[in-house]
């Protein structure tokens, strides 16, 4: 070996290792890159499921001290049946591709969060409530509330077991195709202030 030659750097080295012709089989590659895949896709998975939790939504002092202790006092936190709607079950969808783009769409939140502290007091979060609240209404007017009909459906519905003046509305938006979100806007949370009712 000339002692001209300079040493290669880690970066030529690595290089010259991944585009090198392989020695191994062509099943073995190929059994490598499969169990890679699949490592990365059951911890991807994993990692998704881990931030759709209560308790991960919650773990946050601007959601803690806010709209959960709003959530925990409406029927979707403790109701007769015993059955809860969590925050991803209103939150973020439950087929794979929706959910992905929804938890791609969180990583600004968290931007808002960390990088902006755009609502990291009380004073700082009421006054982007209005813009929050729009943002999700605007979101769940777009897909129909299907986060909503996940539970609810106007099939399942039994008007004789609604009030009389629910029952009147509800026939009407059925009649007028409107969807959840178009009257039960907080359902689940407090009003922003700023909201009026013909705002609709």
């Amino acid at each position: 070996m000339n002692d001209s030659t300079p040493p290669r750097s880690r970066l030529t080295r690595l290089r010259d290792f991944l585009f090198r012709p392989s020695t191994l089989s062509l099943t073995t590659v190929v059994a490598i890159g499969m169990m890679s895949g699949l490592i990365f896709w059951g911890g991807f998975n994993t990692g998704m499921e881990a931030t759709n939790s209560l308790d991960f939504c919650t773990s946050c002092h601007e959601m803690r001290d806010t709209v959960f202790q709003e959530y925990k006092e409406t029927i979707h936190y403790k109701n007769r049946s015993g059955v809860r709607a969590a925050c991803p079950d209103c939150h973020v969808p439950k087929d794979w591709v929706h959910k992905f783009v929804r938890k791609v769409q969180a990583s600004n939140e968290l931007y808002s969060k960390f990088i902006l502290a755009s609502v990291d007091t009380t004073e700082k979060f009421e006054n982007k409530r209005m813009e929050m609240a729009q943002h999700v209404w605007d979101t769940m007017k777009a897909n129909d509330s299907q986060e909503c009909r996940n539970c609810h459906s106007w099939e399942a519905m039994n008007p004789a077991k609604q009030g009389s003046r629910g029952r009147k509305k509800m026939e009407v938006g059925q009649k007028e195709g409107k969807t959840c979100i178009d009257c039960h806007k907080g359902i689940a949370h407090l009003l922003p202030k700023e909201y009026k009712e013909d705002d609709e």
